[in-house]
């Protein structure tokens, strides 16, 4: 998607984009990486208005994925969504070397150079944002039997995890002679 700086400083631009997951590269590495597999396009609606001397860019992105499950390993199908706000000002070719503090501002703001602006990695940089870290299938799964792998969100297995502490189960083996 890209936003054209002398159509948007006339008028503001409305703009909508479907495209496969496969078109952003950095979801194709979050798919080789295994971390989850998009199963629906990515669809992108943003607004963009000229103010001042930058670009306002306000917009949404959709799309569905499928995860695997951080506890009970169970493969289930997500929705993603992210509304988002980013500025863009013209590059003024200026490097910083020393650490600077960055405002609210400055850190939804994006540069530009050139005729116009490519939205790609913007658009790419929201919707990896929305997949989950550890994705759970739901906030009550109970994961999988430490003893046996059982499923425990399909019932008890019958195993006694009561009296083991995993965290102290290696001091067990330890024997101590006087």
């Amino acid at each position: 998607m890209k936003i054209e700086i002398e159509k948007v400083k006339k008028k503001q631009l409305d703009l909508s984009e479907s495209e496969p997951a496969s078109h952003f590269s950095t979801l194709v590495e979050m798919e080789k990486a295994g971390e989850c597999v998009f199963t629906a396009p990515v669809n992108a609606q943003v607004t963009a208005i000229w103010e001042y001397d930058h670009v306002r860019a306000t917009g949404k992105v959709e799309s569905a994925v499928r995860l695997t499950c951080s506890r009970c390993l169970a493969e289930y199908d997500a929705a993603i969504s992210s509304d988002f706000t980013i500025f863009y000002t013209e590059s003024k070719g200026e490097d910083l070397d020393e650490e600077v503090e960055l405002s609210d501002e400055e850190l939804i703001s994006a540069t530009y150079s050139g005729d116009e602006i490519d939205m790609d990695f913007e658009i790419a940089e929201q919707v990896m944002l929305e997949v989950p870290y550890k994705p759970l299938c739901s906030e009550t799964c109970r994961g999988l039997c430490p003893v046996c792998g059982a499923d425990l969100n399909a019932g008890e297995c019958g195993c006694d995890r009561g009296g083991i502490n995993l965290k102290m189960a290696a001091l067990k083996k330890i024997k101590i002679e006087k």
